[in-house]
């Protein structure tokens, strides 16, 4: 087998459409680019989103919200949440099994003005200063 002999399988490659070779063929005279227009003309092509001059749609719609990526891993909870949780010492790992979080935190914040009534110790939580004060004086660790 050389190179100069292979072909491609039957039926595998189309040939060109050829225009512009009488009404026959049913692309003669305008080769199916219709009447007129930009369209029609050779080097007639507009960039995506062109309205013929008026303004884009993109432009014209207001542009609302905003979802950062950065802060996918991040969460707050308020103190209330963590009264479901019946064990002393609660993490990160255990809120996720609570379905308390979403699996792709990694890091939490705690606060709130709620009233905690049992010593619990926090491992690997961010807290504010009331949080901290509160579960200090409720016979509570943060580690």
């Amino acid at each position: 087998m050389f190179l100069n002999s292979i072909k491609p399988a039957i039926g595998s490659s189309k040939s060109k459409v050829r225009v512009g070779r009488g009404i026959g063929s049913g692309f003669g005279k305008t080769c199916g680019r219709g009447h007129k227009g930009q369209k029609s003309r050779s080097g007639g092509f507009h960039k995506v989103g062109f309205e013929g001059g008026q303004m884009p749609i993109q432009r014209r719609l207001p542009k609302r919200g905003f979802s950062s990526f950065k802060r996918d891993d991040y969460s707050s909870l308020r103190i209330r949440d963590l009264k479901i949780v019946s064990e002393a010492t609660i993490n990160v790992d255990l809120l996720k099994k609570y379905n308390i979080i979403s699996n792709k935190v990694k890091k939490v914040k705690i606060y709130g003005i709620d009233q905690i009534d049992r010593a619990i110790s926090l491992e690997g939580f961010y807290v504010s200063k009331g949080i901290k004060v509160m579960i200090e004086a409720s016979g509570g660790k943060i580690l």
